[in-house]
């Protein structure tokens, strides 16, 4: 650019009307530069353009501009909205990361809880399942015969010193256990084998515990005997004739016992137990002492 000279300055400023203390008022309607430098080129107060008052100063310009774009962005409130929802969406993605954050390990105990859960119910159905399948499969017990190996009544006297017929009885039991479980084994125990005449007990035995796998059967051979037990008048009947003639006498028994089964499908957590309950009635017969006495299904209940 040129410098002016005195002459040109001073014929600019007499040509020049007074300016009003009063500045005028720019109006800006679009933040773009091409527009802002129209409404300053309309606004002037000679309505002359006057190119060398922007030329002159880059820096004002620049200034004039930001200001014209500040003024614009506020008299447009749609601009204004959207400035303010930056920063709100911002703080918005912020608030859901936190809650994203807070809600990870209450979400990570909820699916632990929940396997567990669904663990549970399902083991259980199972273990049903299998405690169901396994009352299908109940051990059978078949008492084969007895063996009377000898009996005896003698005069004596009880503990207390009351004199009363005294019987000696000696005998075995042979039994047949099956297991048909083809999933598990079974833990056998029983109850005292007793013999009675009538009400009176005259003879007891006890088998000894043992295991039984799975599809397998045991014959077992139980002793029963009774050592010098009070009759009391029981056997009064016959009491005179056994004394006299042993050989000649016939004398009706019972055979009652019970045994029990457990069955460990799953360790401790599944079990299921069986009950056979025995009552069978024999005959004593004194000319065959010492012969097994066959036990047909029939005399047992």
């Amino acid at each position: 650019m040129h410098a002016k000279s005195d002459s040109e300055v001073t014929s600019f400023d007499q040509s020049t009307p007074p300016r009003s203390p009063r500045r005028p008022v720019y109006y800006v309607q679009s933040p773009s530069n091409h527009d802002a430098e129209k409404m300053s080129y309309g606004s002037s107060p000679l309505g002359s353009p006057q190119h060398h008052y922007y030329h002159c100063s880059p820096i004002h310009h620049s200034r004039e501009s930001s200001t014209s774009r500040f003024s614009a962005s506020l008299k447009n409130p749609r601009n204004l909205s959207a400035w303010k929802k930056v920063p709100r969406g911002e703080e918005s993605e912020g608030e859901e990361d936190d809650e994203a954050e807070a809600e990870g390990p209450g979400r990570n105990v909820r699916l632990y809880v929940l396997f567990v859960l669904l663990f549970v119910v399902l083991f259980t159905l199972f273990s049903l399942i299998l405690w169901g399948a396994s009352k299908s499969y109940k051990p059978q017990v078949f008492v084969e015969n007895i063996v009377f190996r000898s009996f005896n009544v003698q005069q004596g006297n009880d503990r207390t010193g009351v004199p009363t017929d005294m019987l000696s009885l000696n005998s075995t039991v042979r039994i047949l256990y099956i297991n048909p479980g083809t999933f598990f084994g079974v833990h056998v125990t029983s109850t005292p084998f007793e013999l009675f005449y009538y009400q009176l007990k005259v003879a007891s035995g006890r088998m000894n515990e043992f295991y039984q796998r799975r599809k397998t059967e045991r014959r077992m051979v139980t002793i029963i005997r009774g050592e010098q037990v009070p009759l009391y008048g029981g056997l009064s009947g016959m009491g005179g004739r056994a004394r006299i003639d042993h050989e000649n006498y016939l004398v009706p028994l019972n055979l009652t016992f019970a045994m029990r089964s457990r069955a460990y499908i799953l360790g401790r957590l599944v079990k299921s137990k069986f009950y056979s309950r025995i009552r069978c009635s024999v005959t004593l017969d004194a000319n065959k002492l010492g012969k097994p006495f066959k036990i047909k299904g029939s005399f047992c209940s």
